[in-house]
């Protein structure tokens, strides 16, 4: 018996037309993914370092401004993606000019992964050893220089780790998402592996997000042990 009897077999609903269509919203997760991340790690990383330098007992401690911007964060974290991304019509269709598609996805994922990510870089910077951030501080580095020279290369590999996490929990949005109609694998199985019962198509939709998590979790665990120092 052929492969192609087997897959048939096996995934009668993915046929050639419905492959195509897999294919094309397994670009489109990617797509969002891509466009996300970065804006994600760029807005999330100078808020994670803000807060790190703000808090009690650090060089620049600023407690209200700590406390505004912690608030802030907790705030984004604690709602739900599906109902960040329904509450965000508004200003996703004044900003992106519709809230449909990747083109809509990407501000909601984007105000829903950068505060997560800024929590887990203020984490990772308070693993550095102190006595390195007092000694600096001792010897006149500026704050910039405390930032770039010393807090940044320390928690490098936390840095990486975190945007790996951040990464992971960006597919997951991504195929939240999918049920109010923003794209990609998690539209797909949500309209055709649930709605329409093919089960086939929901199975290779969820063996696709779990091949990508894996590679993305690979990558990131690479990307930490090499920047380790030992």
């Amino acid at each position: 018996m052929s492969a192609l009897v087997l897959g048939s077999a096996w995934f009668p609903n993915v046929d050639a037309a419905k492959g195509q269509e897999i294919a094309a919203a397994t670009l489109d997760t990617l797509i969002m993914l891509a466009a996300s991340l970065p804006l994600s790690l760029l807005i999330g990383l100078p808020l994670g370092v803000l807060m790190f330098l703000t808090g009690k007992g650090r060089p620049q401690s600023r407690p209200w401004l700590y406390n505004s911007l912690a608030f802030v964060v907790n705030i984004l974290r604690s709602v739900p993606f599906i109902i960040l991304m329904i509450s965000l019509i508004p200003i996703t269709l004044a900003v992106m000019g519709t809230s449909l598609g990747v083109r809509g996805a990407i501000l909601p994922l984007v105000v829903g992964a950068a505060p997560f990510f800024a929590r887990l870089a203020e984490a990772s910077l308070r693993e550095v050893d102190r006595g390195v951030v007092e000694a600096a501080t001792a010897m006149g580095a500026t704050t910039w220089q405390l930032i770039t020279r010393v807090l940044l290369p320390e928690a490098r590999p936390g840095l990486i780790s975190a945007a790996t996490i951040t990464a992971i929990a960006l597919v997951g949005f991504t195929a939240m998402g999918g049920a109010i109609g923003s794209g990609g694998l998690g539209d797909l199985a949500y309209r055709d592996g649930y709605q329409r019962s093919q089960t086939d198509v929901a199975v290779v939709t969820v063996a696709l997000l779990l091949v990508l998590v894996q590679l993305i979790q690979m990558l990131g665990d690479r990307l930490t042990a090499h920047f380790t120092r030992r």
